[in-house]
């Protein structure tokens, strides 16, 4: 009994706090983002904003820069409704060029700054920007899409001279700049615009093909940027450790969010590094770091370091911390406060897990589920559907049975609208209809979770992730937690893949390890760990793993490599029935899987 009332009185504080942080966030209302974060800088304007290394810029400093931008906008007549690109990767000016193409009620397009090629032009070209800024860091990248942008687009090379071969081409941001007074925008230039319009435009992961643009209100933006800052107890004392990619919501908004809202400092790294990670946190001061789940898997991978627990961090937040991690992280390297969330960038599902339990994402107590839009229905493995039941209606799960989280889209609410992506077409195949009654819209989470008896919900995988094998479902973040677990792994990507003559797809794994591991060993460990259905038929011993920017594994090439040992230069095992060993595949093994003479 105890223990139940320190555990609802813990939930409810955090929500609380929370609550009251964007109780004002009002989509009907003219506050938008520039408000917002000039709402900050006059609170807080001498208080030390950014820093990067050596350079640092207080709150009154980040807003000379963005007066400045919104300048060149006017200067070069772009205005509101308007988009234009971003191209640079995380720097100190980052968030002030943002910040000043919102000021002009310009829509910024964060693209994501590793991409080059189609990738990259086909996410400048969807964007719809008129003028994009490139970081000559980055201009490589940027001459590689040129062949497939869309004509019409102006360029501006910034922080830096513009390389030679490319000053016919692109005009210089700096030099612009350096002509503009900059002087604060009337809140009139933003006049007619509502904070439940779009704010900026983001880009989904791309696991599986190409990103897609995702609408991003001012609502929902100021919401990530005031709710978890709350939840942590964030304060002008705090340093904000940013090493994930800031044209993403997680660092960008939520992370940068939750020390600006604050009157604190963001520490800018411009990428993540696991061997000089605690170096950089200690002699930066940091207090705070924003995370996603493999982040803390390649930190806890790395040998001791002698700083690892001299730091001051004392809360971390993010998403994907994974149980099998979870606890070692915390207890290795001495962290006292974990915030894990769940949302998408582009989606209308959001939860948090302020109090619980490891290894889940958040919870809706039953005796506040009516203020939330979530809820889980079943889902069919085999046919990637969701089933429906005699009424026509889909079906909810039990208690701890695992199927879709789905988010009702409701209109009157901004936190549950659904904006969509930029085509019509993306937009609609994530919305489920006529769900519980007619009529009514549901958005499609792709994420699979279970929900325990006291409303606490636990990923378990995506959907397209989970596979058939044996008649059973398998799970490719638990059977890649359980790999994680034999001694040095550090790695773990499992999918499935498809054999002539079964059903379903058999399970394969895509492993990077200190050292080639001792396949008898791992074959015990697994015999033991995993259900015989769950076990990885197929091994790949990889040097590294192919991530998106936020440490996502990709799977698509992997996939289509199989185990064909033709496809493939590092080394592939199958699990052998007979000898039930794993051995090594050649052709003429690939062959014999292949026709049926070797059986699984």
């Amino acid at each position: 009994m105890i223990s139940t009332l320190r555990r609802e009185a813990k939930y409810l504080s955090g929500m609380l706090r929370m609550l009251k942080s964007v109780k004002t966030v009002d989509a009907s209302s003219n506050h938008l983002l520039a408000d917002e974060l000039e709402m900050r800088v006059d609170a807080f304007g001498s208080n030390v904003a950014f820093i990067e290394d050596e350079r640092q810029w207080t709150y009154d400093e980040t807003e000379d820069y963005a007066n400045r931008v919104a300048g060149w906008c006017e200067a070069n007549g772009i205005g509101k409704g308007d988009t234009v690109a971003v191209f640079v990767r995380n720097r100190l000016e980052y968030v002030a060029l943002w910040f000043g193409l919102t000021k002009r009620g310009v829509i910024p397009a964060l693209i994501n700054f590793q991409l080059s090629g189609n990738a990259l032009a086909h996410c400048v070209n969807i964007s719809e920007a008129s003028h994009v800024v490139v970081d000559v860091d980055l201009i490589e990248g940027w001459k590689s899409a040129r062949e497939h942008l869309n004509d019409g687009l102006i360029e501006w090379a910034a922080f830096g001279e513009v390389p030679k071969g490319h000053k016919r081409r692109m005009k210089t941001f700096d030099a612009a700049l350096l002509d503009i007074v900059p002087h604060r925008p009337a809140k009139s230039t933003r006049e007619g615009l509502k904070a439940g319009g779009q704010g900026m435009k983001m880009f989904t992961s791309g696991t599986t093909g190409l990103p897609k643009a995702a609408k991003v209100t001012h609502v929902r933006a100021q919401n990530y940027m005031r709710g978890l800052g709350a939840g942590a107890r964030a304060s002008a004392k705090d340093r904000m450790m940013l090493v994930l990619p800031l044209y993403h919501a997680t660092g960008g908004l939520v992370g940068m969010g939750a020390a600006f809202s604050n009157g604190g400092a963001c520490i800018i790294r411009p990428k993540f590094s696991a061997s000089t990670f605690w170096d950089e946190a200690v002699s930066q001061g940091a207090t705070m770091f924003t995370y996603v789940g493999e982040l803390c898997r390649f930190l806890l991978s790395t040998p001791p370091h002698p700083l690892e627990n001299a730091h001051k961090i004392q809360w971390i937040v993010g998403n994907g911390l994974r149980p099998e991690v979870w606890e070692s992280f915390v207890t290795r390297f001495n962290i006292p406060h974990v915030i894990e969330f769940y949302g998408a960038t582009e989606g209308n599902v959001s939860l948090i897990n302020l109090d619980g339990p490891i290894g889940a994402v958040g919870r809706v107590p039953s005796y506040l589920k009516w203020k939330f839009n979530i809820d889980i229905i079943r889902y069919d493995v085999e046919t990637g559907e969701n089933p429906r039941g005699s009424d026509g209606f889909c079906l909810r799960v039990d208690d701890d049975e695992v199927g879709e989280v789905i988010g009702e889209i409701r209109e009157d609410d901004p936190r549950f609208r659904f904006d969509g992506y930029e085509t019509k077409e993306a937009t609609q195949k994530k919305i489920l209809r006529n769900v519980f009654k007619p009529g009514d819209a549901w958005f499609r989470t792709g994420d699979l979770m279970k929900r325990d008896a006291y409303g606490y919900y636990y990923f378990m995988d995506r959907v397209g992730d989970t596979f058939r094998w044996k008649a059973e479902n398998v799970a490719t973040n638990e059977v890649a937690g359980t790999l994680s677990g034999f001694e040095g792994i550090t790695q773990a990507n499992v999918y499935g893949v498809e054999v002539p003559g079964y059903d379903g797809r058999a399970g394969m794994a895509s492993l990077v390890s200190e050292t080639p591991p001792d396949l008898a060993k791992l074959k015990a460990y697994l015999d033991k760990e995993l259900p015989h259905y769950a076990r990885p038929v197929f091994l790949r011993l990889s040097s590294e793993s192919e991530t998106t920017s936020t440490f996502k594994f990709k799977k698509t090439n992997l996939v289509k490599a199989g185990f064909d040992p033709d496809r493939i230069t590092e080394p592939v095992y199958f699990c052998n029935p007979q000898t039930k060993a794993y051995e090594r595949i050649d052709v003429d093994v690939f062959e014999k899987i292949n026709s049926g003479a070797i059986r699984l």
